[in-house]
């Protein structure tokens, strides 16, 4: 069996860059590879980001891009391969071609931890692979496992097994509570998730050693490992955190999270970009496509340069039809009465705190 490798993905946004400092502070010794899947349609700010994450960490951060040997930029050389069809929500090849399939390539066969970048404060899954060899940790959630994992665990039929497992494991005090928990079926009234969530508020630490042991019973990669310091790590970081790391640490924020004053109808109001990702990603709201084409004309323009034979970014409107003086305004309005609204229980700086739903859309790939 090869070499078990552990990988950090850079998306170019917050909690990633966030979650390379912490793992790197906290786990010096681990082995990490650090790798960004390039697009070549980032943002400035984005490759500057990778440049002071670079200083930080004192390595390389490698560049995957697909398409290597083509003579234009990933996204270009598959555009032409989908014949023009602009990705979307419901069509994501972009994830797939661009970000996911370098990844696979990337590890290939051998047994891979990746670890992810979802918060504390976040309910959404990441990344799973569907390959074998690929298992996602997540470092900033109370519970560091995948649901795959879980699942399986905690599933009916392996109760028995993980009884004996826990027998074996110290959860001081609250060992015979540890045994009822595990010992109990799942059922309508009993769900995997209320079971997580009663073995996870008994003792984390004793839980995590509960599933490394199980872990070894199957093949995942870190049934390979002997040991895994994540096992007793206790902490459940949220988005205040990831801006902490990132100001302490002298990385920064990704210049793009900065709120912009703008004006309408004799009011001031800010905006900003929520997301890391391609400057064209369908996922943005029409505000930031706002911001896009007042803060950088020229990759708007480029942005609308794409829009052929029907295919548009956002449904329903095209980027020139936005950007119609009466549009562009009453998108300032509206979103100034969102955001007036939300100001008053929120008192962040960044788009992403204000308009916090937007968080839970999109490509977890490029988000995180």
């Amino acid at each position: 069996m090869s070499k078990v490798r552990h990988v950090l993905g850079i998306s170019g946004g917050k909690d990633s860059a966030a979650l390379a400092v912490y793992i790197k502070t906290k786990y010096p010794l681990l082995d990490i590879e650090f790798y960004s899947c390039d697009t070549g349609k980032e943002l400035d700010e984005t490759y500057q980001l990778i440049k002071n994450l670079e200083v930080f960490l004192g390595i390389k951060i490698k560049l995957l891009q697909a398409a290597e040997n083509s003579s234009e930029d990933p996204f270009d050389h598959f555009l032409k391969m989908y014949g023009g069809f602009l990705p979307s929500s419901n069509s994501r090849w972009c994830t797939k071609k661009l970000k996911l399939e370098p990844f696979e390539k990337y590890v290939g066969a051998d047994p891979v931890i990746s670890y992810v970048g979802i918060r504390g404060d976040e309910e959404r899954e990441g990344y799973i692979s569907t390959k074998k060899n690929i298992q996602s940790i997540f470092p900033f959630r109370k519970n560091i496992w995948s649901e795959d994992v879980v699942a399986k665990m905690l599933s009916n039929q392996n109760i028995e097994a993980t009884e004996s497992f826990a027998k074996n494991i110290d959860f001081g005090r609250f060992q015979n509570k540890v045994l009822q928990i595990i010992s109990r079926r799942i059922d309508p009234s009993f769900t995997q998730v209320q079971k997580l969530n009663m073995l996870l508020d008994t003792d984390v630490k004793g839980f995590n050693h509960l599933v490394f042991e199980f872990l070894k019973t199957t093949d995942y990669p870190l049934a390979n490992e002997t040991s895994f310091p994540l096992l007793d790590n206790e902490d459940v970081l949220v988005r205040d955190d990831i801006f902490r790391i990132l100001k302490e640490s002298g990385v920064g924020v990704p210049a793009y999270y900065n709120m912009i004053d703008f004006d309408v109808k004799g009011k001031t109001g800010q905006y900003a970009r929520s997301r890391s990702g391609c400057y064209f990603c369908f996922f943005q709201q029409k505000i930031e496509w706002v911001w896009l084409y007042e803060q950088h004309p020229e990759l708007y323009k480029k942005a609308m340069e794409y829009e052929k034979d029907g295919y548009t970014w956002s449904q329903g409107e095209s980027l020139e039809e936005l950007i119609q003086p009466e549009r562009m305004e009453k998108i300032k309005t509206e979103y100034l009465k969102r955001m007036e609204r939300k100001a008053s229980q929120n008192q962040s700086p960044y788009l992403i705190d204000i308009l916090g739903e937007a968080e839970g859309v999109g490509c977890a790939s490029c988000f995180i």
